[in-house]
């Protein structure tokens, strides 16, 4: 198989700088341009931390998209870069994998028709490591046995979006299978407004967001007598990038767009 060629979008990132180790070992890859908000017309290389890669870097991503030969763009940035980043890819017949979540329904509607009509394969996933989308997916099933579920996230501080994509994916997952109703004692009252949480079709979501964590996620099941949770953590984010690259190779398959790595799973 010939060198699938990738643009990275937000390198100096943490789970930037990971997906470039990550393509530095990878056979299959090659990297050909960075997306970033300084260092323009400079190798990887020349970036301190980065790995020692020839690959230029762009400040302007339509130009990066305009010149370089790619096929497929890893975006590991915000959602509102992330949102430009996908449309822009799209628009110049790169296929975008997606780790940023936050995306309005408007704006997914957006990429989705301009995947049907571009016919490439976009991925966007809430969460590349593949413990947690089993989890997600353990926690679908849990469901239809305990329907009373509250789910608690917990990511490092520098996170923008609360609850994560992880944690609101979970409870769509949840949703498909469980009745909407409202959990608790029906006259509870919060005394300090939040302290319930985020209300999902009547499930809690819980946010924490503090120095030291990476990303961890408990669904926590309730039943007469019993409780199941459900738990993932992420360590490193290293454990991300399993999915990342079965994302660039599945990505190249597709005319569309996933929302979710289990789609891609086996």
């Amino acid at each position: 198989m010939a060198d699938i060629k990738v643009i990275v979008a937000g390198p100096r990132g943490k789970m930037g700088s990971e997906a470039l180790r990550m393509i530095e070992k990878e056979p299959a890859f090659q990297l050909v341009g960075c997306i970033d908000r300084i260092h323009d017309g400079q190798k990887v290389a020349e970036v301190e931390g980065l790995p020692k890669m020839d690959a230029l870097i762009y400040t302007s991503a339509e130009k990066a998209l305009g010149e370089l030969e790619a096929d497929v763009l890893i975006d590991l940035t915000t959602p509102e870069h992330g949102y430009k980043h996908t449309k822009l890819a799209l628009e110049h017949g790169v296929r975008p994998v997606v780790g940023t979540t936050g995306f309005t329904e408007v704006q997914m509607e957006e990429i989705t028709n301009l995947a049907e009509k571009k016919e490439l394969g976009v991925v966007i996933a809430p969460n590349f490591a593949v413990g947690a989308v089993l989890m997600m997916q353990f926690s679908k099933w849990a469901a239809k046995h305990f329907p009373d579920v509250e789910i608690i996230e917990k990511h490092h501080d520098q996170k923008l979006d609360a609850p994560s994509g992880t944690a609101v994916k979970t409870a769509q997952l949840i949703q498909e299978v469980r009745e909407s109703h409202k959990q608790g004692h029906t006259d509870e009252k919060e005394t300090i407004d939040g302290a319930r949480g985020a209300d999902v079709d009547g499930m809690k979501i819980h946010s924490m967001r503090l120095p030291g964590l990476i990303a961890h996620q408990e669904v926590v099941f309730g039943g007469l007598g019993q409780t199941l949770t459900i738990k993932h953590d992420s360590h490193h984010r290293e454990s991300f990038m399993s999915g990342v690259k079965l994302a660039i190779e599945k990505v190249m398959e597709l005319d569309q767009l996933v929302y979710g790595l289990e789609h891609l799973l086996d």
